[in-house]
């Protein structure tokens, strides 16, 4: 993040009455292709006019981030709203997962795959766009969904490693300018990456199965979409069965690339198509005779192998926008949690 400014709290009270339902709106200026901490502060008065006292607070730097999301929940916010993309997301994901506060996303971020997930457009500069975004969340239901966990780091949308972790720890963090043209700039560097790379020697484990080769890509996913929202990787996938996705795909060569991504593209992998190996377990083991490059929820890390995925059932509470699809949910008449 930049910027050395001092952080800035802004609070929203309709009233000025204490016992009100309350809001955090925790907003990571450095996420998405342009400046969005006017539209983020008009946010909450939509809370406000809604009956929320809100409060707004602005990461200046990454490490504050985190500790902001923290303090909301400590201070029991019912709801803590984070502005920003899927590494926020998932780094929210993290701190709230098992406290009574529900994720909710205004979706300032480059690709945003969570919130299209919910059915929620980009945030934009149009007029109403951050009042219809504010007021759906407002109004919106609370469920419970699960998350993954990969050596103790939890994650909501997807880990996994292979020729993507190699892009992602590869661009991440990306400048301003470079999120411009994301998709273009994300298969320049996979088509780089896979030349004359060979592929990841792994063995996958779970129960009731094994395999074992060179691959390309190893990937536990929550819900459906992947490759920043391009692409429908696991169409059945559910947040809150307690099972994760998982797909490998076979390869090592830049043709073998190509085949996989088109097949991926034309959704030929989910009919059975040669090349792919999936199943749904609650747990699976990635082993490797060295560290294994990873990406959580979009962003890079390094984890020590093996590495053990697992579910945590229905161990965040997020909040779905009024008027949301509810197909990434088993149940679509779930009870809704009061809150």
């Amino acid at each position: 993040m930049d910027g050395n400014g001092p952080r800035r709290a802004v609070h929203y009270n309709p009233t000025g009455t204490e016992r009100m339902r309350s809001a955090w709106i925790v907003h990571n200026p450095a996420a998405g292709r342009l400046p969005s901490e006017i539209l983020v502060r008009r946010a909450a008065d939509v809370f406000a006019s809604r009956g929320w006292s809100a409060r707004v607070e602005t990461a200046r730097r990454r490490y504050e981030l985190k500790d902001l999301i923290r303090r909301a929940a400590e201070a029991g916010a019912e709801r803590v709203v984070v502005a920003g993309g899927d590494g926020t997301v998932g780094l929210a994901a993290n701190v709230l997962r098992g406290t009574s506060s529900a994720l909710a996303v205004i979706p300032s971020g480059t690709a945003n795959v969570w919130a299209r997930e919910l059915g929620t457009p980009p945030l934009t500069w149009a007029p109403g766009s951050v009042e219809r975004i504010a007021d759906s969340l407002a109004e919106g239901e609370i469920r419970l969904a699960d998350l993954g966990e990969a050596n103790g780091r939890a994650f909501l949308l997807w880990a996994g490693t292979g020729l993507d972790a190699r892009v992602v720890n590869m661009v991440e963090p990306r400048r301003r300018l470079d999120k411009l043209l994301p998709t273009m700039l994300y298969i320049i560097h996979t088509f780089r990456s896979a030349y004359n790379w060979g592929g990841l020697d792994l063995e996958i484990a779970w129960p009731g199965g094994r395999v074992a080769g060179r691959y390309l890509v190893a990937v536990a996913s929550n819900i459906r979409s992947y490759g920043g929202g391009l692409l429908q990787l696991a169409p059945q996938a559910y947040v809150d069965d307690g099972l994760l996705d998982f797909w490998i795909l076979e390869g090592r060569t830049v043709g073998d690339t190509v085949v996989r991504m088109l097949q991926l593209f034309r959704r030929s992998h989910a009919r059975g198509a040669a090349g792919f190996v999936h199943f749904r377990a609650a747990e699976a083991e990635f082993r490797s005779a060295s560290d294994l490059a990873m990406h959580y929820d979009g962003e890079p890390g390094l984890a020590e192998a093996p590495v053990h995925v697992r579910v945590l059932p229905k161990a965040l509470r997020v909040v779905v926008p009024r008027g949301a699809p509810t197909t990434l949910f088993e149940n679509s008449r779930q009870a809704v949690l009061a809150g």
